[in-house]
């Protein structure tokens, strides 16, 4: 699972509320973070590989959006691994755990793989959280046609840029000016939990807002497609609003208890003594989310490629064919035209009305299959409602 109290742990001097959780049962703990990372990869891997019998999304042109879907998956990935990993040790080799409570000891390597794995777990996740983001940002200009492949750049910039920004600086701050002296105060503790916290919050309040902008201007787009707004249009808008509503209830469900657990222990670091009976249910349910978290934070990657994709089947071809991958696009334009004839000469048809609104509506249709990919009936209902398909 991904939690600042995981780098804090590296200090030996490390707050009361970080060494209750901690050390709360950590044999059950790493065990849960192992097989629920475990499952999540495998399941997430298993969405990813192509199947046998599956159609070829054909797409009108490349998406930055299906990039993006593929990056966050990637990002939840290799930040599985890393709690994997780490929870291993953990679990194998607890004398080599223990010796990061020896203040001023001489072996330097527990410290240092303490602070490598939660930094590498934290910066990856971080990175997912600016991704998904950047979909919100995307999905968003796509519909206003105000994006492409092009836009990539900007984002992997701003994504890992950011990411690995508010990372160093968060870990910089905490461990400033030693280990050994890492959680003297709170001015120590709290920039690294703001960091650390800031691309959460984020998502969880801007999205909704950039996502529910998006569905307005998917409903403005069908409607003055053909001056109707008809029952397959409406379809299509809905399912795209399912598909954003899936998006952020699994981010909700995914993290929430993070958001939780934090207030509950921050509550307890205010106290004077945190073991007083009143505070005993504090302490039980600050436990019970610590132990949520465990489960639900590493599983994050496979609940989203059910709310990307759906259920993608469990038959793997293992003949690697380009045109099936799940998040693959065509991306020539060759190619693009093969798989949708384009009905609009620009060089002899410049001024004909009909053909210009023709293509206006195929522009329409690309920006709704980017948003709505990955959905076969309303590709296939997109397609039959386009003026290609009724041969404009």
């Amino acid at each position: 699972m991904a939690s600042p109290r995981l780098e804090t742990y590296c200090c030996p001097n490390r707050d009361a509320a970080t060494q209750l959780v901690v050390n709360f049962q950590p044999e059950v703990f790493c065990g849960v973070c192992i097989g629920s990372a475990s499952v999540g990869l495998l399941l997430t891997i298993l969405q990813l590989l192509p199947k046998k019998g599956q159609t070829p999304r054909k797409l009108l042109k490349a998406s930055s959006s299906s990039t993006i879907l593929l990056l966050i998956s990637i990002c939840d990935i290799l930040g599985g691994l890393g709690i994997i990993f780490r929870s291993s040790i953990w679990l194998g080799f607890p004398g080599f755990i223990a010796n990061i409570s020896v203040v001023n000891g001489t072996d330097v390597w527990p410290s240092a793989f303490c602070v490598g794995s939660a930094m590498w777990i934290q910066l990856l996740y971080s990175a997912g959280f600016w991704w998904l983001f950047c979909y919100a940002v995307d999905s968003y200009l796509v519909i206003r046609r105000s994006a492409g492949l092009s836009t990539i750049v900007l984002y992997h910039m701003m994504t890992w840029g950011l990411a690995v920004l508010l990372c160093v600086e968060g870990i910089a701050l905490l461990y400033y000016p030693s280990l050994s002296s890492c959680e003297n105060g709170l001015e120590h503790a709290i920039p690294h939990y703001v960091t650390t916290y800031v691309p959460l919050l984020l998502v969880l309040v801007v999205n909704p807002i950039l996502f529910r902008r998006t569905v307005s201007a998917v409903a403005s787009l069908l409607k003055g497609r053909q001056g109707i707004y008809t029952e397959n249009e409406r379809r299509l808008g809905t399912e795209i609003q399912i598909r954003f509503f899936k998006i952020m209830l699994v981010f909700i469900i995914c993290w929430s208890s993070n958001i939780i657990n934090e207030s509950l222990l921050f509550y307890l670091e205010m106290q004077p003594d945190i073991n007083d009976t009143p505070l005993k249910n504090i302490r039980s349910a600050a436990l019970i989310t610590w132990i949520i978290m465990g489960v639900l934070n590493p599983m994050q990657g496979f609940l989203f490629t059910l709310a990307f994709y759906g259920w993608t089947g469990c038959r793997v071809d293992l003949k690697w064919r380009k045109s099936e991958i799940p998040w693959e696009s065509l991306s020539s334009s060759t190619v693009g035209e093969n798989a949708y004839p384009s009905p609009v000469n620009y060089q002899t048809s410049v001024h004909d009305p009909k053909k210009i609104s023709s293509t206006d509506s195929q522009q329409t249709d690309e920006a709704i299959s980017m948003l709505s990919e990955g959905n076969t009936s309303s590709d296939e209902r997109l397609t039959r409602s386009s003026p290609i398909y009724q041969g404009w």
